[in-house]
Parts: C-alpha cells; sequence; structure tokens
C-alpha cells in the first residue's frame, strides 16, 4: 500500500489545538486513535494534519457536580469504568464503560472521541441520550437531542472540539447489550434511565444512529418492570443489516436488551 504524507503536532492546550483545525481544515483531532487510525489505515480519513490532544489534562477529569456527573473529553474508558464518583452515582454509565472493547481499547479510547466520531454501533451514544446529557464544546453547548445527526456525522462544527460531558443523575438506569464475539461493539445495545423527566429508553448499534423508542418509555412510565415492554415489537425497516445478523434480528435483540437493562436498573 502506498504511503501518504500528513503532519503531526502535540497541542499544547485547548486553545492551540483549535488554532490548528482552524489553521488546517483538512486536520483531524488524535485523542484516543481508536477508530481514526483504523480508518487511516483502510483509507477511509486522509488528515492533512494529525493533531495530537492526548496529553491535555484539561480535558481529562471526573467530577460530581450537584446532580450531574461531569466528564471531560478526555476521559478514557477505563477511567469513566474505574471512576468511584460514577460507579456512586451512574453505576449503569461505569458498567457500560467497562463492556466497551477490550483492556486496550479502554486504555486508549476516550469518551470525545466516542461521541465525536459517532460510530452507529457505539455505546456512549445510547447512555448520552437516555441520560438526556448536554455535551460542552469549546463554543457552546449542545443538548444530546441536537447532538446525533446521523451515521458517522454530528452537529459539531469543523473547528469545534468537545470539552466534556454533564450527565444528570438518574433515579435509576440500566444497560444491556448483545456485543459481537470478535470486537465486542453493539450489535444492539440498550439503555434505560428513569429521571426525574420521565423514562427514557435509548437504543445504539440497531440502527444508522442512536435513537430512542417512545413506546417503550411509556409503557415503561406506568410499570418499570421488564413484563412491561415485553411486547413492544421494533420496525425492523430501518435497522442494520449485515452478515453478523439481519435487521429483523436485531429488531428483535432490541427488546430482548431492553428487558435485560431494565431488569438491571431495578
Amino acid at each position: 500500500m502506498i504511503p501518504y504524507r500528513f503532519n503531526y503536532r502535540r497541542a499544547a492546550s485547548l486553545a492551540d489545538a483549535r488554532a490548528a483545525l482552524q489553521a488546517s481544515p483538512d486536520a483531524k483531532l488524535l485523542a484516543g486513535g481508536q477508530t481514526l487510525i483504523a480508518a487511516m489505515k483502510m483509507r477511509l480519513a486522509q488528515p492533512s494534519d494529525l493533531i495530537d490532544i492526548s496529553a491535555l489534562k484539561e480535558l481529562a477529569f471526573i467530577r460530581s457536580e450537584a446532580d450531574h456527573v461531569v466528564v471531560g473529553a478526555g476521559a478514557k474508558h477505563f477511567e469513566v469504568a474505574d471512576s468511584a464518583e460514577m460507579r456512586n452515582a451512574i453505576p449503569a454509565l461505569a458498567a457500560l464503560a467497562y463492556s466497551i472493547g477490550d483492556p486496550a481499547v479502554r486504555h486508549l479510547g476516550t469518551l470525545g472521541g466516542s461521541l465525536a466520531n459517532n460510530d452507529p454501533a457505539a455505546d456512549y451514544p445510547a447512555a448520552v441520550l437516555a441520560l438526556d446529557a448536554t455535551i460542552r464544546t469549546s463554543t457552546r453547548t449542545i443538548a444530546a437531542e441536537d447532538f446525533f445527526t446521523g451515521m458517522f456525522s454530528t452537529a459539531l462544527e469543523p473547528d469545534e472540539i468537545i470539552t466534556e460531558v454533564s450527565f444528570p443523575v438518574p433515579q435509576r438506569a440500566g444497560y444491556a447489550k448483545f456485543p459481537n464475539p470478535a470486537s465486542r461493539y453493539a450489535m444492539a445495545g440498550v439503555f434505560v434511565a428513569q429521571t426525574r423527566s420521565g423514562v427514557r429508553v435509548a437504543v445504539t448499534g440497531a440502527g444508522s444512529c442512536v435513537f430512542r423508542v417512545p413506546e417503550m418509555e411509556m409503557a415503561l412510565a406506568k410499570s418499570f418492570t421488564p413484563d412491561a415492554i415485553a411486547n413492544i415489537a421494533i420496525d425492523a425497516a430501518d435497522l442494520n443489516s449485515d452478515i453478523h445478523g439481519s435487521a429483523e434480528y436485531r429488531a428483535n435483540l432490541v427488546t430482548v436488551m431492553a428487558k435485560q437493562a431494565v431488569a438491571a436498573a431495578r
């Protein structure tokens, strides 16, 4: 394979990283690199510049704030899984982080990288949407409902950088996924959260982008039990289909995983 050239620079600060993005429209941020490096190897991404933000401590933190847990975009998956603040406040999110990939992936991959890439099989988008989290960037705040716009697509502007995500602490929450046996990505993952404003159910892996299931939310608002959603069928028309599972198979998985997520939350 013929190599191609790109420039590499390590950002000294968040402001430095943003300035580098503005100066090079074809540049890409490098945090954990778990998605970007693979995409570059397959020539699905050919950035002119790699701006390394992996060492920015201003992006790597987890802290409790009143009824929220705020996670820096540079926090590694294993740090979210191992965080005492997260395990105490939102144990379902800590469990989700522990289920991502393998130890090598969890020790390199970051929350911000996962959200910015918006892989349809990523785990974090389900938690962000179900918990009604707020994504804060270098320029503004974005509600979870407005952030995910499609497959590998988000509301982020080209020079915008995720800095942190604020997760409201739910009354209870649970996550369950059916992982691909090789890579452990979610063929179907469901995050269920009972919040002060109601029940939210978000699905990842099954479709082209994370989505909510209003029928399940209404049923669980009346009775927060696995049986309440056991007979709710998911329309397979817009779901993914590949060698690992048909759209109909994934539709069934969504209901099965949703029941398991409710059971975990209870």
